[in-house]
């Protein structure tokens, strides 16, 4: 029989950071939902995510600000871009000479309108396919999930995003994630995801109701498609986090559960320590 959603709470969640923006940020927001002209796939194209393809763009470009304290001149790595969703909103924010952007993702329809679309545009923006295995974004691929190893060098980021990446992945797998991104990150960088972090405290508002996946830490709202919406222990999260050598900032909840907040889904952002004096010699 399966369990459904009975866990130890964890502790109180520290503050969210939030960085303060002017102005001039609002009306970037603004426009980044109003502007005709910049890039945007078909309709019948975008394979993930609901709600307006700008709008949520929009929304996530604020989070990343004034939440992961995003710069202009930082080096952004996007894991699951997707068909573009975040890329878009981030040409209008990154400097064009200092910024940078490189997203990866299985499905090739995405990134191929991404490159098509966006590099000439933007340069610095650059997008990769990889043929990771998934039962709902590529059945057909060839590398496992818990054998990914993303084509950088240690410490190539500045800001690395998973968003609506974690509800899709089975635990096994999302260690691998969580743990590429802690290589990847430069010291001081900042990992932003999302997820559906179950914590035993019920609302009964919740607008997802998820069971237990086996005695394992994952759970599942869909029993034909376990992966559509993956939930995940938050205190395994946590630890991933910890074990990969990230310090976790912060983990928000979202209002998927039924009660107000600033974003859907769960967010964590945790942060890359800066290396001690040892390192510096």
């Amino acid at each position: 029989m399966m369990a459904t959603l009975a866990l130890r709470p964890i502790a109180p969640e520290p503050a969210l950071p939030s960085c303060p923006v002017g102005p001039e940020f609002d009306w970037l927001l603004a426009s980044v939902q109003t502007n005709r002209f910049l890039p945007h796939p078909p309709p019948d194209s975008i394979f993930v995510g609901d709600g307006d393809y700008r709008t949520i763009g929009a929304e996530f470009l604020g989070h990343f600000v004034r939440l992961g304290r995003l710069s202009p001149t930082e080096r952004v790595f996007d894991i699951g871009c997707g068909i573009g969703r975040m890329a878009v909103p981030l040409t209008q924010y990154l400097d064009p000479e200092r910024g940078s952007y490189d997203g990866v993702d299985p499905v090739m329809d995405g990134i191929l309108w991404c490159a098509q679309t966006i590099t000439p545009a933007y340069p610095r923006f650059r997008f990769q396919r990889l043929d990771i295995a998934h039962p709902l974004y590529n059945p057909q691929g060839s590398l496992p999930g818990t054998e990914v190893q993303f084509g950088f060098a240690n410490g190539s980021f500045d800001f690395i995003t998973m968003v609506s990446v974690a509800t899709h992945l089975p635990p096994d797998e999302l260690v691998v994630y969580v743990n590429e991104a802690s290589r990847l990150l430069a010291p001081g960088g900042r990992l932003f995801l999302t997820a559906f972090a179950l914590d035993g405290q019920s609302t009964g508002q919740e607008r997802l109701k998820f069971k237990r996946w086996q005695d394992g830490p994952g759970w599942y709202a869909i029993e034909e498609a376990p992966l559509a919406a993956a939930g995940i222990d938050a205190d395994f999260l946590l630890e991933t986090t910890q074990n990969a050598g990230l310090a976790v900032s912060s983990l928000s909840r979202g209002h998927w559960r039924g009660i107000s907040a600033a974003h859907y889904q769960d967010l964590l952002i945790a942060i890359k320590p800066e290396r001690g004096p040892e390192h510096n010699l």
